[in-house]
C-alpha cells in the first residue's frame, strides 16, 4: 500500500472536509510582531528563514550508522530504553476504544501499533535531528486509517509568515508546494538552535571522529592482511668470479622461476623445497617493522562517541574499568536523557490520540503514562524502599 500526504486528497480540501470541527469555534489570536526576530530586510533572511533538510546530510548520518556499529547500536538501545507507554482519557469505555486503536493502527505498509510508529519516529529524530510523520484519515473522515512515517528527503521545513509559525512544503522540480493540511502532519525538532525551525542530529560533531576511527580500522585491516599473506624479497648476489657476473641474469631468472613454482605449489597444498647455490638471501617484506598499537587512540575516539551518545560504556559492550559508584551515576544521567526524549514524544502521542478521539466524538483529553525507567538492580530498589519505609516509621513515631 502506498500512502500520499492526506492533504493532497481532494476530499479534505475546503468545502469537502469532514474534519472541519478542528477549526470550528476557534479563532487564532493575532500575535504582535516579534522584536527579536530577524528582519526580512536582512540580505541573509532568505537563507535563514528557509532551512532545508539537505539530502547530503541525511546520507552522511546513514553512512555513519552503517560504518560505525557502536553508533547504530547506541541509537537502537536508546529507542528501546525509552520504554513503553499507555494512553488514557478518564473514561473506561473510551479507554477501551483508544487502547484498541493504539494496538491495531496500521503504520506504513507493514507496521502495526502506535508503539511501532513512535519507535521509528524516535529513531529518525535521533539520527537526523528531525522527525516527520502523518496522520492518514479514512476516506469518509470518520477514523484514522493509518500512520505514515514520512521521509525527510521529500519535504522542506521553513519558517512561516511569523517566527512562531512553521511551514512544511513538498519538494518539487524547481518549486516547493506547501501541504494543504498541515494539521495532519507530525514534526519534531531535536535541540533546534535559537531562531531556527529545524533541529540538529544527535550525531552532530561525530563525522570527524568517525572518519579518524575508520582510518585506524582500515589501516589495521591492511596490516593484518599483509601479515597473513606474506610477501618475500629474494636477493641474489653474484660472487667476484667472472663466470657468475657473466651469467648473473640467467641465474636470477632461474631462481625467480623456481621460487615462484615453490610458492604456487604451496597454494595447492604441495610442499616443495627451494635449493639455491651461491649467495641467496630470502626475507619477509616488512618483518622488521612493528605494528603500531591502536588500543589507546581507538579508546580515545570511542570515549568521544560514548560521551556524545550519553550511554554507559558497558551497555555498548565496552569493558572499561569503572567503579560501581560511577556506573550508578552513568545510569542516572541516562535516565535524565530518556526523560527528555519522552517529553519530546509525548506531544506527538497526544496529538494522534486526540485526533482519534475527536473523530469518534469523544471530547476527553488523552493522558500519556510512561513506564518507569529501571536501570538499577532490583536489590538496590528494594533496599531504597526499605530505608524510606523505616524513615517514615521513625517520623510517625516522633
Amino acid at each position: 500500500m502506498r500512502f500520499h500526504l492526506a492533504a493532497d486528497n481532494p476530499k479534505y480540501r475546503k468545502g469537502g472536509n469532514r474534519l472541519a470541527f478542528f477549526r470550528k469555534g476557534r479563532t487564532a489570536p493575532v500575535c504582535e510582531p516579534l522584536q527579536t526576530a530577524r528582519s526580512t530586510a536582512d540580505p541573509l533572511a532568505g537563507y535563514t528563514l528557509r532551512t532545508p533538510l539537505t539530502i547530503g546530510e541525511i546520507r552522511l548520518y546513514e553512512t555513519m550508522r552503517e560504518a560505525v556499529p557502536v553508533i547504530d547500536a547506541a541509537i537502537q538501545k536508546i529507542v528501546r530504553l525509552t520504554g513503553d507507554f499507555t494512553v488514557t482519557c478518564g473514561d473506561q469505555a473510551a479507554d477501551t476504544i483508544l487502547n484498541r486503536f493504539c494496538a491495531d493502527v496500521q503504520v506504513g505498509a507493514n507496521g502495526t501499533g502506535l508503539h511501532s510508529f513512535i519507535a521509528s519516529y524516535l529513531d529518525q529524530l535521533l539520527t537526523y535531528g528531525n522527525a516527520l510523520g502523518e496522520i492518514v484519515p479514512a476516506r469518509d473522515g470518520s477514523d484514522i486509517r493509518a500512520l505514515y512515517h514520512a521521509s525527510l528527503e521529500t519535504v522542506e521545513v521553513s519558517q512561516g509568515k511569523t517566527p512562531l509559525e512553521l511551514e512544511i512544503s513538498l519538494r518539487g522540480a524547481g518549486k516547493n508546494t506547501p501541504v494543504r493540511r498541515p494539521e495532519l502532519l507530525l514534526f519534531t525538532a531535536l535541540n533546534p538552535p535559537a531562531g531556527e525551525v529545524t533541529g540538529v542530529s544527535l550525531l552532530r560533531g561525530l563525522p570527524f571522529v568517525s572518519s579518524v576511527l575508520l582510518k585506524i580500522f582500515r589501516s589495521v585491516g591492511q596490516n593484518f592482511e599483509r601479515m597473513g599473506n606474506l610477501r618475500y624479497a629474494v636477493t641474489y648476489r653474484p660472487s667476484a668470479d667472472g663466470y657468475d657476473k657473466t651469467n648473473a641474469r640467467e641465474r636470477a631468472m632461474t631462481i625467480a622461476r623456481e621460487w615462484s613454482d615453490a610458492m604456487s605449489a604451496a597454494e595447492q597444498g604441495q610442499i616443495k623445497d627451494f635449493i639455491a647455490v651461491g649467495d641467496v638471501d630470502i626475507r619477509v617484506i616488512g618483518a622488521d617493522n612493528q605494528v603500531i598499537d591502536s588500543e589507546v587512540p581507538v579508546r580515545q575516539l570511542l570515549e568521544q562517541i560514548v560521551a556524545k551518545l550519553s550511554l554507559p560504556p558497558f551497555m555498548l559492550g565496552l569493558s572499561w574499568s569503572t567503579t560501581e559508584r560511577m556506573s550508578a551515576q552513568q545510569a542516572d544521567i541516562l535516565t535524565s536523557e530518556l526523560d527528555y526524549y519522552r517529553r519530546l514524544l509525548t506531544p506527538v502521542i497526544v496529538k494522534i490520540c486526540r485526533t482519534f478521539l475527536r473523530l469518534h466524538r469523544i471530547w476527553n483529553e488523552p493522558q500519556v503514562e510512561w513506564s518507569s525507567i529501571n536501570l538499577q538492580d532490583e536489590v538496590e530498589h528494594a533496599q531504597a524502599r526499605l530505608y524510606n519505609a523505616q524513615a517514615d516509621a521513625l517520623l510517625r513515631a516522633e
